[in-house]
């Protein structure tokens, strides 16, 4: 049997990715900034290959500001 992906597995992937994608278009500053300092290792959100970081990186920085100093202290270093 061939492994080859389906038009429909294609569809359901790219449903897939845009549901991660509305799920960090709607995390707050806190949020974000909790997922950029706690992520483990090869959290997907911050893979280059994948579409997520651009738009990780953009909510963060270019829609909230970025990292500030009153967003790091807000989230402190504990989980």
């Amino acid at each position: 049997m061939h492994d080859t992906k389906t038009e429909h597995d294609v569809d359901e992937a790219l449903l897939a990715q845009q549901r991660e994608i509305d799920k960090i278009n709607a995390m707050t500053h806190e949020e974000l900034a909790r997922k950029w300092r706690y992520a483990p290792i090869g959290d997907d959100y911050f893979n280059e290959d994948l579409p997520y970081y651009e738009v990780f990186r953009a909510r963060l920085y270019d829609h909230f500001g970025g990292f500030t100093p009153a967003i790091s202290k807000a989230i402190g270093w504990g989980r």
